[in-house]
């Protein structure tokens, strides 16, 4: 099949497109670079891939590139609280307007999986979030993930996942997400600092969230139309947790500071029952994770990719 990825250069973007290859599908990147700075080059080799630089807000380059294709996968975005609030206006632009675009130039026979975030819960007193948790989104990157997970459902042939919290290595990694932050602070540093330590977060390892894709893609016609939590019931720890297993790896100081918060307020345990059901699953543990990525981040600086934004 013929796949278009949105901001294919990214985090998931960058774990998600080996595999669609491997799978014989033709995969064309839609990228403005504006936040990975380069496109992932060894991809070049292989015959069906290609490239084209370009922005998810430039509607008539968009449309060039929606035409023929079988599905999208919009990953294209802002990512992020910190992100989104440093500059308000190309987060909208972006997370909003340019799903938007999408949103128009879609056919009802093409299939979009659309990477939307757990951030559109907001805040929970109690219980767990299931898909049908009212949404309460809190930050700025909340209510724009919210607001485009709503445009394109209302389409009909979408299938938007809430993802936990990723984390572990790609060949775009990210050290702004909590536990490889966590993990880059206490190898590096040989301390972590944290806030709101009794917080619950639930996690996916990213090769896990590229699978995901992969999993929709074989069971569209049980998927599309619908929204699906997208992680792992026993991956459901505290902050605290987290940061006692680095320790026990790292031998790292925690401070665990009073001075802090989280914008989207996530402090709950979410369901995954509903794909579960379907037969996904996810295959790497934190722990696992949290191992590969005290090997990796020794050999990175923290360079933030959002930082030029």
């Amino acid at each position: 099949m013929k796949i278009l990825l949105t901001g294919g250069s990214g985090y998931i973007g960058t774990a998600l497109t080996p595999m669609l290859l491997e799978q014989g599908h033709e995969v064309t990147n839609f990228d403005s670079l504006l936040i990975t700075g380069y496109a992932t080059i060894p991809f070049f080799r292989h015959p069906n891939y290609s490239f084209i630089k370009g922005d998810i807000r430039d509607k008539e380059s968009l449309k060039k590139v929606v035409e023929g294709q079988d599905i999208i996968i919009h990953l294209a975005a802002i990512v992020g609280f910190p992100a989104c609030s440093k500059d308000p206006s190309l987060a909208y632009t972006t997370n909003v307007e340019g799903t938007q675009n999408l949103t128009d130039l879609i056919k009802p026979s093409q299939y979009v999986l659309f990477g939307s975030t757990g951030s559109n819960y907001g805040a929970l007193v109690d219980g767990v979030c299931t898909e049908e948790t009212p949404l309460n989104p809190l930050s700025l990157y909340g209510k724009t993930k919210t607001e485009a997970e709503r445009m394109l459902m209302e389409k009909g042939n979408a299938t938007a996942y809430r993802f936990a919290t990723a984390f572990g290595i790609s060949p775009r990694l990210r050290l702004d997400l909590l536990v490889n932050d966590l993990t880059h602070q206490a190898v590096k540093q040989k301390h972590m600092v944290v806030y709101e330590a009794n917080f619950m977060r639930t996690f996916i390892h990213v090769h896990d969230i590229a699978r995901s894709f992969m999993f929709a893609i074989d069971n569209r016609d049980k998927m599309i139309g619908e929204v699906f939590n997208v992680g792992d019931d026993r991956m459901n720890f505290s902050k605290r947790e987290v940061c006692e297993m680095i320790v026990k790896k790292t031998n790292a100081y925690v401070h665990y500071a009073d001075v802090g918060e989280d914008a989207d307020k996530r402090n709950y345990i979410v369901s995954y029952d509903k794909i579960n059901k379907l037969g996904f699953q996810t295959t790497i543990s934190l722990d696992e994770g949290i191992e590969e990525l005290i090997k990796a981040v020794q050999v990175v600086e923290n360079k933030n990719p959002y930082a030029n934004i």
